[in-house]
């Protein structure tokens, strides 16, 4: 939901934070290749009031503008109401370019399955800076 008293961007009260401290997020579809494959499983850690997440952090996340969809993407950057998230894979939209600001609920602190370990970096663009 959007609050349209608001000028600062979507409420994230709207949107429901994680359950618990800890959560296993299972990986589908291929917006984050090649950093996880759909079938992965992630650990995620829930975050709490103050904590920061910086470009480049892997996060799990939800748009006000659809409550119901929990994502991993990583974030390129804060914006007014939240972040800014894409995944890795630029084929793929389902991440801020299509459904706008989102609001980051948990940050992802590694693979737990097929290879457990910590992600890494975000891949080269393979084009031009901007």
């Amino acid at each position: 939901m959007i609050d349209s008293d608001r000028s600062s961007g979507p409420d994230p009260g709207a949107v429901p934070p994680l359950a618990t401290a800890w959560a296993m997020a299972r990986v589908t579809g291929p917006s984050m290749v090649p950093t996880v494959r759909s079938g992965d499983r992630l650990l995620v850690r829930r975050l709490a009031p103050g904590d920061e997440v910086e470009p480049g952090d892997v996060v799990l996340a939800r748009f006000p503008a659809r409550p119901d969809l929990l994502v991993v993407k990583r974030v390129r950057n804060a914006v007014d109401g939240g972040h800014w998230v894409e995944g890795d894979n630029p084929l793929v939209t389902d991440d801020s370019r299509a459904f706008g600001v989102a609001v980051v609920v948990g940050r992802v602190v590694g693979r737990l399955w097929p290879r457990p370990g910590a992600l890494g970096p975000q891949p080269p663009t393979g084009g031009p800076e901007v």
